[in-house]
């Protein structure tokens, strides 16, 4: 199990305990709008795998510069990796391609299987999670009449779909 994984499975826990806490809130008899809890689950839960994302490529990007660093060019290829990862966020299944295509020539999401997940549907998947994040994120819910944007049970599916997608993706050896 890599750091990032173990990072991971700490990280996720906020959106779980989130996930809980809306379900407590909800069987509740006190008037509360405990809606927000799950579009910040939803949030966290990305968190999570942005961070996943982000540590698992400074794991291999540490292993694959080890023998060159101190030196000129370790320190060159140092900086071109931490300029990417500023600009890195929202990793859906292009933009994490792209990212470890860039560096090691190879295509992770083609590791992106696991129980009934394949690779294009676990992309296809991901990309439809991460527009909900973005609305969930950058959207207000400013009308009692609008439905929610995230469903208690989307939430579920999505922090299992991701814890999914990280054990299939750490097993994979760069």
């Amino acid at each position: 199990m890599t750091e990032a994984r173990k990072s991971f499975d700490f990280a996720i826990k906020d959106a779980e305990d989130l996930l809980i806490r809306f379900d407590n809130e909800n069987s509740s008899a006190l008037e509360r709008n405990s809606e927000a809890l799950k579009r910040a689950g939803m949030v966290m839960a990305f968190s999570a795998w942005e961070t996943y994302v982000k540590d698992r490529f400074k794991e291999e990007v540490s292993v694959w510069l080890c023998s060159v660093n101190g030196s000129l060019i370790g320190n060159f290829v140092q900086r071109k990796v931490d300029e990417d990862l500023k600009r890195f966020f929202n990793p859906n299944a292009e933009r994490t391609k792209m990212l470890f295509k860039n560096y090691f020539e190879i295509d992770i999401t083609n590791s992106w299987k696991w129980d009934n997940y394949h690779p294009p549907q676990a992309r296809k998947m991901l990309n439809d999670l991460v527009s909900k994040r973005g609305g969930a994120a950058h959207q207000a819910n400013t009308c009692l009449e609008t439905p929610h944007l995230i469903k208690r049970d989307e939430l579920d599916k999505a922090i299992r779909f991701l814890k999914g997608l990280v054990r299939a993706m750490d097993r994979y050896k760069v």
